[in-house]
């Protein structure tokens, strides 16, 4: 496998009490004061996950299932429940080098536990929360964070104008239709919990659409970065690892 850790994710702690900033979401389990400078670890048990071996991934029995290659034309990615979003949707503050780029899904108790896009090797050596322009972390208490709401069981990661195409082709839909049933279904059935959409067949444009984990909440997501500060991977966590580990809890 080229080091699982080109492909891995983690879990967040489960929220008790939400927050309701459009379109993603604040959340917390607690009222901390507000940190000088919010720590992606103070929110997750499990960002060292990435340091374990092989072994100790197969010990944890969590396993790592590449799904494709996501285009990315212009580099500004959107992470969101594809089916609940339109075209007024902001992308990522943050913005990657177009190219074409591998997912993968972190899978734990017969579940997505997280996906991830990886645009270069390496282990991230600091974390940073993927935001959206009009988020600051610095607003959030000690444990919140910006998360995206999904209420169809579906995550998905896809360039701008994959979503501009595929509000296109919703357009496009009779009145007695929905996107899913008419179109995605047939697709799922045949690729289980995962796959890599083309909104218009012959277009290279796709969505990376995939199981949100345990179903609808809110789930954020993060940049692995190197020592340079430049991106390496953007996961989304679906809350279903606890502590780095992938084992049912006795």
């Amino acid at each position: 496998m080229g080091g699982w850790v080109e492909q891995l994710g983690f879990k967040l702690g489960r929220a008790l009490r939400m927050l309701r900033r459009e379109p993603w979401t604040s959340m917390s389990t607690s009222t901390l004061a507000v940190p000088a400078e919010w720590d992606p670890a103070h929110a997750s048990a499990n960002l060292g996950v990435f340091d374990l071996s092989e072994a100790q991934m197969a010990e944890r029995e969590i396993t790592v299932a590449p799904i494709g290659e996501l285009d990315l034309p212009t580099g500004e990615i959107i992470a969101c429940d594809p089916l609940t979003t339109g075209k007024t949707w902001p992308a990522l503050s943050r913005k990657v080098k177009p190219g074409r780029y591998p997912v993968s899904l972190l899978e734990a108790q017969g579940r997505v536990a997280a996906a991830v896009l990886r645009f270069r090797s390496g282990t991230p050596v600091r974390w940073e929360l993927a935001t959206l322009p009009d988020q600051d972390t610095s607003t959030l208490k000690d444990d919140e964070i910006f998360g995206y709401p999904v209420d169809t069981g579906l995550g998905s990661f896809m360039d701008r104008t994959a979503m501009m195409l595929m509000s296109e082709q919703l357009d496009k839909l009779e009145a007695k239709q929905n996107y899913y049933d008419d179109v995605l279904a047939m697709e799922f059935e045949s690729n289980q919990d995962r796959l890599m959409h083309h909104p218009v067949a012959g277009n290279p444009l796709n969505i990376a659409m995939f199981s949100s984990g345990c179903g609808d909440g809110v789930y954020p997501s993060f940049w692995g970065l190197d020592a340079t500060g430049a991106p390496l991977l953007l996961m989304t966590d679906f809350d279903v690892l606890e502590n780095a580990d992938g084992r049912e809890s006795e």
